[in-house]
């Protein structure tokens, strides 16, 4: 069996259960071929005072086999926004002793990170270190951000250099490196995965009442339903779908999960436009209830500034709950046809119209839950072993 040692800064933990669960889906689904043994290092960052939110990570700094893969959590210290340019270095000295230590135990094949910044310069090192071929992923802010950045970009370039192949989560974010800098030739496509057993189109009845005793909400059963899956952050666009919101049937609702930093923002937008008691803020959401959310909506919509390739839209999907998003990333990639749902422009009047056309004509939930049929995690998991294999030679 051949080993990976896998750097993701992207990964769940104690405290933040829900943070990167994509990449662990992806290394899980490898490590259950029993081809590929994979060892994740997920870094914890502290700030140099562990007070608020930090001092409830020092909590999630614990390891282990967690199905299995083995993870460990080492914790470094870096200033919080200042420090980024540094977290590479930082990581890179605070894990290498480590990263010894399990090497001379058992040797690994490859050197991988899961995201370009900061896993991909740390990586880096201890593939130079360790004298091991290495692989950088790139799913979709890590370039549009942190390579949009003077202070960041030269290691991100660096470090693609260094790598042996790099992986994009769509073709449009594979040309997006490209422009960057990194070598087109060495860039591969890999999808996103899906979990096929969760994600499906849950159509009983009495779902929407179900779900609204869950989340304390009315859901009525005729009302059109949207759902607004992620970080409530600017880039996703929250605030224009609000915006969309007003201008659609009184009855219409608004749901949207996820957790950030625009939250407050978000709930005076909607109380300013009239529509705060159709604005339901539902969270960080388990995954067991988000696929209740998704099959109740009629539409998800996402007016991303920039994106990958969403997992949001392929897990809405698989619920048969059509998409309404923005032309970003891989976006053409999974709005094939109509079925899939909008590809509208980031203007509210844009995304209103969107929703209407989908309210009016909905597709059949069997029509656009067959758009997801390519994504699976034993997919993505055959491609990386794939991927993995090429690389070790």
């Amino acid at each position: 069996m051949r080993r990976v040692l896998s750097l993701a800064t992207l990964y769940p933990n104690a405290v933040n259960p829900r943070f990167g669960t994509f990449v662990a889906r992806s290394l899980e689904a490898l490590a259950a071929r029993g081809d590929w043994q994979v060892t994740v290092i997920n870094p914890i960052a502290l700030a140099p005072v562990a007070l608020g939110r930090y001092a409830a990570l020092t909590t999630a700094a614990v390891g282990g086999l967690e199905r299995g893969v083995e993870v460990h959590r080492p914790v470094f210290r870096t200033i919080p926004s200042l420090g980024a340019r540094f977290n590479p270095a930082l990581i890179a000295r605070k894990i290498l002793p480590l990263v010894r230590r399990l090497h001379a135990e058992n040797a690994f094949d490859i050197v991988d990170a899961q995201f370009f910044y900061p896993d991909g310069p740390a990586a880096a090192r201890l593939a130079r270190e360790l004298d091991l071929p290495l692989s950088i992923k790139a799913r979709g802010a890590d370039i549009h951000y942190w390579g949009a950045r003077s202070d960041t970009r030269s290691q991100i370039v660096e470090a693609g250099a260094r790598a042996g192949v790099l992986l994009a989560v769509c073709g449009a974010l594979a040309d997006d490196m490209a422009a960057l800098g990194l070598e087109r030739d060495k860039i591969t496509v890999h999808y996103t995965g899906l979990d096929r057993d969760r994600f499906r189109p849950l159509q009983h009845p009495q779902l929407r009442r179900r779900l609204g005793r869950e989340l304390g909400i009315a859901l009525p059963d005729a009302a059109p339903v949207l759902a607004t899956v992620g970080a409530l952050i600017s880039r996703k666009g929250q605030s224009l779908v609000i915006d969309a919101l007003a201008g659609l049937p009184g009855d219409c609702i608004l749901l949207l999960v996820g957790r950030g930093d625009d939250e407050a923002t978000l709930r005076r937008r909607a109380a300013e436009r009239g529509v705060g008691d159709r604005v339901h803020f539902l969270g960080s959401l388990d995954h067991d209830l988000l696929p209740l959310v998704l099959s109740a909506a009629d539409a998800m919509v996402l007016p991303s500034a920039s994106e990958g390739l969403a997992n949001a839209w392929v897990e809405a999907l698989a619920c048969g709950t059509p998409l309404v998003i923005t032309d970003a990333g891989g976006a053409r990639e999974v709005v094939t046809t109509p079925e899939a749902g909008r590809i509208v422009a980031r203007d509210a009047r844009a995304i209103a119209e969107g929703v209407r056309e989908l309210l009016a004509d909905p597709p059949s939930r069997d029509a656009v839950a067959a758009m997801a049929d390519r994504f699976s995690w034993q997919a993505n998991a055959a491609a990386l072993a794939e991927h993995y294999e090429r690389l070790a030679g």
